[in-house]
């Protein structure tokens, strides 16, 4: 990725600003978008420093339609640009029924709306370019429904839905996607929560480094689908398989017998 240039969203801290790190390291060109001005800066004046790259900062709170344009305008015009990273996102303290509706909506407002637009208008920029690659950070409770809160569960369902839909729409157009799907991640985004990482049990908390770095590798790899922690790949495989061998039989002009 020498040379290129990257936007990532939600650079700030954690998987973002890792991201943005890793990526200095190879020699990848940076835009950095968040909400704290104060921390872009000091992040990108150390990549400058470390790595030798150009990175400009863009300031934008993403669950505001003037920021959310700003953004999506500079996709559009910045031809510059070969990689989005749809990192930004957050999630909510406790269970859906109980939790506070109006935080939920900003979080799908987050989680879908921001990064379904942002995808949406690289995706077209790509294309015409015929090249790009877009990276959504989803989340391994894209395959959970049992656990958490529901509408967080749904929302990184959705961006693994929305990643396989634009894989298949961009095959042949030399555009690239990805999906990650992290676990527990040591974050910022569970003290936002109102929830300690402490909490949570220490064999089930990859170090960010770790997990960005594994993406990192699963993108090298042309992988589609990258969960980091998943040792046997096998077990994903037959989870895919699974899935596509339901699909023949999920619209027929008939119910199935046991339904007679």
């Amino acid at each position: 990725m020498s040379q290129h240039l990257a936007l990532i969203t939600g650079a700030s801290s954690g998987i973002g600003a890792t991201y943005a790190k890793q990526l200095a390291a190879r020699g990848t060109n940076l835009i950095l978008v968040a909400r704290d001005e104060v921390r872009l800066n000091l992040l990108a004046q150390s990549l400058r420093e470390s790595h030798g790259v150009e990175v400009s900062v863009l300031a934008a709170d993403l669950t505001n339609h003037d920021d959310l344009q700003r953004v999506d305008h500079e996709i559009q015009q910045n031809k510059a640009i070969t990689l989005l990273v749809n990192n930004a996102g957050m999630t909510v303290e406790g269970e859906f029924i109980d939790g506070d509706i109006a935080k939920i909506q900003t979080m799908l407002t987050l989680n879908i709306v921001a990064l379904t637009q942002l995808a949406h208008t690289a995706a077209q920029a790509f294309r015409a370019r015929r090249n790009g690659t877009i990276v959504n950070i989803a989340s391994v409770l894209a395959l959970v429904s049992e656990s958490a809160n529901g509408a967080y569960n749904a929302s990184k369902a959705y961006v693994l839905s929305l990643t396989r839909n634009l894989h298949r729409e961009l095959a042949e157009s030399g555009v690239r996607m990805q999906a990650v799907l992290p676990g527990l991640t040591r974050t910022e985004i569970f003290e936002r929560a109102g929830k300690s990482i402490n909490e949570l049990p220490a064999e089930m908390l990859m170090e960010v480094d770790d997990l960005v770095s594994a993406a990192l590798r699963g993108l090298d790899a042309g992988e589609l689908i990258t969960i980091p922690s998943v040792e046997d790949v096998q077990l994903w495989q037959s989870y895919e398989e699974a899935r596509i061998a339901i699909l023949p039989f999920i619209s027929l002009n008939k119910p199935a017998s046991r339904y007679l």
